[in-house]
């Protein structure tokens, strides 16, 4: 009887010390596609899905390996607890560890644009090149020049009014933001349909985190080749966003000829040139 004990007991040590040893998942649903030596790893913007680059990343599978993000608690995804930018730049980058992707290209879009700065400048040794598309390194300086990011940021006030809101609501106010965001008509309910299916504690806690991110100084620590394409009316703030660049010593400005915040539906044949004579170059 003894044992019989002594090898149950052995069984559940097993298991649990099998439980333990699995690594927490990511904060992120990885679609990976295409076939070359070479990896893109494309991460959509705030509250998006991965689907936002269908239409782009169809053009590069056949010569590069394309991973693509969808955030969790964005577009359907399983929320995790605590999200925070920092947390998704560190987890993108133990990802790329983990899998041995060797010196990725980084794309991203809006808050993706972000990270995909962040990761460059925290670990410059794991990346090829970057393409950030309409993000800049400090969102709110570009309304508030004197801003400064606040080390302890409560984001209660907006999680709350985030989180009580009826539904109706949220969707009545998704369909009035994003015509300002996208111009191509056909994409519109898709998008704001990505943003009704994301976790709204996700959405906002997001939302507050990204808000109070100053990437300014940091980019400064980027050594690899980088793409910033921007929307066409950014052209008007052309003194104010590059400023919020000047640290950058390897950024390459293009401005969209039309179209919104969603570049890659907008001006899609001027962003697939400007992608694929960077990535050639």
């Amino acid at each position: 009887m003894k044992k019989y004990i002594l090898i149950i007991a052995l069984l559940f040590s097993a298991l649990c010390l099998n439980v333990f040893a699995q690594t927490k998942s990511d904060p992120f649903e990885v679609t990976k596609t295409g076939k070359g030596k070479q990896a893109i790893i494309f991460i959509p913007g705030f509250a998006s899905s991965a689907d936002v680059w269908n239409e782009t990343k169809v053009n590069f599978e056949k010569d590069y390996t394309c991973y693509t993000l969808t955030m969790a608690g964005f577009a359907g995804v399983k929320p995790q607890p605590n999200p925070s930018f920092k947390n998704w730049e560190d987890e993108i980058a133990n990802y790329i560890k983990t899998n041995k992707i060797e010196k990725p290209i980084i794309i991203g879009h809006s808050m993706g644009g972000g990270l995909a700065l962040a990761l460059a400048s925290d670990y410059p040794e794991l990346i090829s090149k970057i393409v950030v598309v309409d993000a800049l390194p400090c969102l709110n300086a570009l309304m508030d020049p004197s801003f400064k990011s606040k080390e302890n940021n409560d984001c209660s006030p907006m999680v709350n009014q985030m989180t009580g809101m009826p539904e109706t609501q949220f969707l009545e106010m998704q369909k009035k933001m994003m015509p300002q965001l996208l111009a191509d008509t056909s994409k519109l309910d898709t998008v704001v349909d990505w943003s009704v299916k994301s976790d709204r504690k996700t959405f906002a806690e997001m939302f507050c985190d990204f808000s109070n991110t100053d990437l300014r100084d940091k980019i400064a620590a980027i050594k690899c080749p980088s793409l910033i394409l921007l929307e066409s009316n950014f052209v008007n703030f052309k003194p104010a966003i590059e400023g919020q660049y000047k640290n950058l010593k390897t950024a390459q400005f293009q401005y969209a000829t039309k179209g919104l915040h969603f570049i890659m539906y907008d001006d899609k044949d001027w962003f697939l040139g400007q992608l694929n004579n960077f990535l050639k170059s």
